[in-house]
């Protein structure tokens, strides 16, 4: 008995690890998206990858609710499928659930954040652009050795 708990302790560890693995590789590639949409995708994965299912209720044994849904399906053995469809649906609607009150509250921390800079005249300068430009051309600023800049070449 002693052995198989370890066995059972291992595989899990080893499933967790790539797992997580898993996941950094899809923050990775939704990272560009939208947030709105960015955040869904990653709760999406976070629950499938995540979610464990009861296998035998006997024994306590649990398994990745994904991996026995598609173990089930693919080779028809065993009824547990619908059992873990069952718990990746109850997750997910717990985990939306926290996830539409965490951006509800954020929506509103958000709202009451003054945005941008504020209407001072203080802040902008009047100088035109091109006012800008010659001033920065009068500084002529060369360094004392030649190994201080580096010089682009011209295309």
């Amino acid at each position: 008995m002693f052995l198989f708990a370890n066995e059972y302790l291992l595989a899990w560890s080893a499933y967790g690890i790539a797992a997580l693995g898993c996941l950094l590789v899809w923050f990775r590639i939704t990272r560009p998206m939208w947030r709105w949409l960015r955040e869904p995708l990653r709760l999406i994965m976070a629950v499938l990858l995540l979610t464990p299912t009861i296998v035998d209720p006997a024994k306590e044994l649990f398994a990745p609710a994904v991996a026995i849904t598609a173990l089930d399906l693919l080779f028809k053995v065993g009824n547990n499928a619908w059992r873990a469809v069952a718990d990746l649906a109850l997750y997910g609607l717990i985990a939306f659930a926290l996830y539409a009150l965490f951006v509800g509250l954020r929506f509103l921390v958000e709202r009451r954040r003054p945005q941008g800079r504020s209407d001072s005249s203080d802040d902008e300068d009047p100088r035109t652009l091109r006012e800008r430009l010659e001033e920065d051309e009068d500084d002529d600023y060369r360094p004392a050795s030649r190994y201080q800049t580096r010089t682009e070449p011209r295309l």
